[in-house]
Order: structure tokens, then sequence, then C-alpha cells
């Protein structure tokens, strides 16, 4: 449907005097399939010397591309961890005490309590910090490069800093 009310927009094609061929110039014949379609498409593509398109490994990482990935994998782990808990919650038998007796008799040490403490943290502390650096975006500040260098800086160090403090806790 959109493609047809796209070329009728772009013939400009009137109701009353409709135009042979114009409702059906960018649809793709009846009797192909789309393995046909595609190995025309790259065909086409080799045989006018088109480049491929740019992959991940052509850009220089920068800090906004890490940032944006990085916000979006502890978004990711943060609703994961969540939904995880909640369901191991409802489906597991026992009740909160027993687990942590289970957790205390496995005598992990301070260490390993400590790291794990920090891997609850940050996510929680930088998805929170980046969160609040995404709402002043909104308010439109922040939005050149230099600002956003700094800002995404600040939003690692504060992170890194609130994680440890939540960690020795």
């Amino acid at each position: 449907m959109a493609l047809l009310l796209r070329s009728v927009a772009r013939q400009g094609v009137c109701l009353s005097k409709p135009q042979s061929g114009v409702l059906y110039r960018h649809a793709a014949p009846m009797g192909t399939t789309a393995k046909e379609e595609m190995n025309k498409f790259w065909a086409k593509n080799s045989r006018l010397n088109r480049p491929m398109s740019p992959h991940l490994a052509i850009y220089k990482w920068s800090v906004p591309m890490l940032m944006s990935i990085t916000h979006r994998g502890t978004g990711l782990a943060l609703s994961g961890g969540i939904s995880a808990f909640a369901a191991a919650a409802l489906v597991l038998p026992g009740n909160y005490p027993y687990y942590l007796d289970l957790i205390h008799s496995l005598s992990v040490g301070p260490v390993l309590i400590g790291l794990a403490k920090f891997g609850i943290a940050f996510p929680v502390s930088y998805h929170t910090y980046n969160g609040i650096r995404h709402l002043c975006w909104d308010l439109g500040k922040g939005f050149r490069l230099p600002e956003v260098n700094r800002s995404g800086y600040v939003v690692i160090g504060l992170s890194v800093i609130t994680s440890i403090v939540l960690a020795l806790i």
C-alpha cells in the first residue's frame, strides 16, 4: 500500500486520468524470487563497481560511540538481570533467607564478593548517569563534540567511583 501511495504522490497522478504502468513500475516482477532479485542486485553493484556497505572495522572508535554501545549493553544487562531474578523468585523453591544462607555457605571470600558487588553496581550507576546525560541532551545542552566527550568522561568517572563506593559498603 505504501508503494502504491508513494508512486501516486511522486507522479502527481490525477485519479480521473490514470496513467498506465505508474502504479507497478517500481515493483518486482511476479515471476521472480527474492533470491533472483538479490542476485540481480549484487550483479548490478559488481558491474557498476559500487563499494560494499561500510563495516564497523573501518570506523575509528570514539568516546560517544563506545558510550552509546555501553549504555545499550548496561540497559540490556539490567533488564535481563531483573527479569531473571524475578523469574527465579517465582519458580525456585524456598525463600530469600534460604538462598542467602546458601551464598554464605559457599565461603567465596571478600574479594569475589566485592567484585560481584562492583559488577552489579557498575551497570546501575553507569546507566543512571548516562541517562541523566541524555536528559541534558533532551534539553538541548551539550551537543558540541568537546562537550560530548567531556560529559562522557565524567559519566565514566562517576560510574567507576560510585561503583567502588557501593562495592565497599
